[in-house]
């Protein structure tokens, strides 16, 4: 399914408000709310929208220490690996890549004692996994997203 740009406006808008009613995404952009409530019901059911979410503060609801793991995987266990740091707590994002390591891994955890629980007793001891590198986190910032208007009713 291709995307247009008031497709991708209202991407934009329910990205940075998820609880927007479809009043206020209508007239934030321009379209009737008949339009604007057709439009969001065909993302969610071709799965452009997966769902609404929380933005929880990690560090507000005690999750004070972010790191990033790259990980190196003997790689016949590939699958499986996955599969297991899947199931982890604290592992909030599994990317598998391709470069000098095979998965990153975006961590949050309550403090640098369960960071070296996690890096050292799980995921080391994992069958599979060859090596890591933890990065700390100091600072995170987020992009701005804004959102802008459209002219006509479509």
């Amino acid at each position: 399914m291709g995307l247009d740009d008031t497709d991708r406006l209202i991407l934009d808008a329910l990205t940075a408000d998820g609880r927007m009613s479809m009043r206020t995404l209508a007239e934030t952009l321009h379209i009737s709310r008949a339009n604007a409530y057709a439009r969001v019901a065909r993302l969610q059911q071709t799965g452009v929208i997966r769902g609404f979410h929380a933005d929880v503060d990690p560090v507000a609801a005690g999750l004070t220490t972010a790191a990033y793991v790259t990980v190196n995987l003997h790689q016949a266990d590939w699958r499986e690996v996955l599969g297991r740091l899947r199931a982890l707590p604290g592992v909030v994002h599994i990317g598998l890549v391709g470069g000098d390591f095979d998965v990153i891994l975006l961590v949050r955890v309550a403090d640098n004692t369960e960071l070296r629980r996690l890096v050292l007793d799980e995921i080391q001891g994992m069958p599979g996994v060859n090596s890591t590198r933890t990065l700390l986190l100091f600072e995170e910032s987020t992009p701005v997203r804004r959102v802008e208007r459209h002219g006509a009713d479509d």
